[in-house]
């Protein structure tokens, strides 16, 4: 299959996954399109949302869609790095054997990833960025495709460990979740109150997520559209040759190189996905806002006269 078939059949089956998924979930699309685009580029994505807004129900969906397994972590104070790894224990033949943990599957739902000590959460690390895990000088690779979906509860925090920014920063996407509109919670309220359980259905196998994500790396992208994409993270850095007053008065810290790829990455899969053969500038500032907010650091004076993350990106672009 050439390349332009393939990226015709990516709209097509983009649209049939979305459709499946709304059997179960009701509105939320621009952050389904954001796990979407997570998934097919090969990153991972941090959903920020208060409780009730079906942040689990919406993974578990879109993994049986994608038909990939699924696995869910609840993080805890007292959660230990072997209970996501796996341990090694004594079979009755008195010889070591490894019992694989969570971590093993397609994709993980890390659920309050906050709630556990940064010993714990470290434990994820070399899984999100190299695809694997060394346990007792043994290294075990992951199965591919592997996306780790993070959730985190933006208004309870006491009790919280703050996710480091070396963490964050793997995240390719931080996800805001709002309330549904009045319409949408009407729709919600009849459809999980009756009887009524849509089944879905599968409709990829991991091969071909894997040649999708490979697909998506193969789209070309005109050298102006990434000086674009590095310029807007330069901007974000206080004090550099790029940054404006705005910058410097209210960021601490701004996006390192990470942002760049991953805006690039993910403005190919946005035009793949709208049926385009190379992304522009419209693609990154599609994707810049749920790359860039959880990779910028305010300072109090932003706090202070609150202003967002996302005020802060919109003057960028």
């Amino acid at each position: 299959m050439s390349d332009v078939t393939a990226i015709q059949n990516l709209v097509q089956k983009r649209l049939e996954l979305k459709k499946e998924i709304s059997k179960i979930i009701v509105g939320q699309d621009d952050v389904v399109d954001q796990i979407l685009l997570s998934i097919f580029s090969g990153g991972h994505a941090l959903l920020v949302g208060v409780p009730g807004l079906a942040k689990t129900l919406m993974v578990n969906t879109i993994s049986q869609a994608l038909g990939l397994n699924f696995k869910r972590i609840q993080f805890t104070p007292d959660l230990m790095p072997s209970d996501i790894l796996g341990s090694e224990i004594l079979d009755e033949n008195r010889q070591f054997k490894f019992i694989k943990g969570p971590v093993f599957s397609n994709i993980i739902l890390a659920d309050e990833i906050n709630r556990t000590p940064p010993k714990t959460q470290a434990a994820l690390l070399e899984a999100m960025q190299e695809r694997s895990v060394t346990i007792a000088g043994h290294n075990y690779k992951l199965d591919l495709p592997y996306f780790v979906l993070a959730t985190q509860n933006p208004i309870e925090q006491e009790g919280t460990y703050p996710l480091p920014e070396a963490q964050l920063d793997r995240f390719m996407f931080a996800i805001k979740l709002d309330y549904p509109s009045f319409a949408e919670e009407v729709e919600v309220v009849k459809s999980t109150t009756s009887d009524a359980k849509p089944t879905i259905n599968s409709l990829f196998s991991a091969q071909e997520i894997i040649d999708f994500q490979h697909l998506i790396r193969r789209i070309p992208v005109a050298d102006n559209v990434i000086e674009y994409a590095v310029t807007l993270v330069g901007k974000t850095r206080p004090n550099s040759p790029l940054a404006t007053d705005y910058v410097n008065n209210y960021l601490d810290w701004g996006a390192g190189p990470r942002a760049s790829q991953n805006l690039i990455l993910a403005a190919k899969a946005n035009a793949a996905f709208n049926g385009k053969f190379s992304p522009d500038i419209e693609d990154v500032k599609a994707v810049a806002t749920g790359i860039l907010r959880h990779r910028i650091i305010k300072n109090y004076k932003a706090d202070a006269e609150g202003i967002t993350e996302e005020v802060i990106i919109g003057k960028l672009m």
